[in-house]
């Protein structure tokens, strides 16, 4: 029967010790879920309801967590913007240069051939023989005989 009563107040001491630890083990599960349920929300951090222009240059507008967690994103933005301008800048330069270039090949082009058909007018055998007619100082003149070969005999 002291078997028994030992048994017993073993069975309640051990029954009491492991209560003992589920409570502890309660208690620190509900610590835990109510520091998760501080840091933790659902909803997005709004930025300020009144948004001013005094607000955006004072700079509150730059000073939110949102602005400062995507820094490097807006930085890359503007990198690839400045990027892009400037390409299509120097494209533009370039398409204005290749447009003069052609209207001067153009250019050239006419004038050599204007150039080159005068030439061509002015020497025209029938043209040096008007001028040749024209200018009475001039002692050439047009032959009336025909040319004839001269043979030298090789010696």
């Amino acid at each position: 029967m002291a078997e028994d009563i030992n048994k017993e107040e073993q069975q309640l001491a051990d029954g009491k010790e492991q209560d003992g630890k589920q409570n502890q083990a309660d208690a620190r599960l509900q610590e835990a879920l109510k520091k998760i349920e501080e840091t933790a929300t659902e909803e997005d951090p709004r930025p300020s309801q009144h948004l001013s222009l005094r607000t955006i240059l004072g700079g509150e507008l730059l000073s939110t967590e949102m602005v400062r967690s995507q820094i490097w994103l807006f930085v890359l933005i503007v990198v690839f913007t400045i990027v892009y301008v400037a390409f299509r800048y120097q494209c533009q330069q370039d398409m204005l240069t290749i447009d003069k270039m052609e209207e001067q090949l153009k250019d050239s082009k006419f004038k050599a051939l204007s150039s080159s058909s005068t030439l061509t007018e002015k020497c025209r055998e029938s043209h040096v023989l008007d001028i040749l007619k024209q200018s009475n100082d001039s002692l050439l003149h047009q032959a009336d005989q025909p040319p004839y070969i001269i043979e030298v005999p090789e010696e």
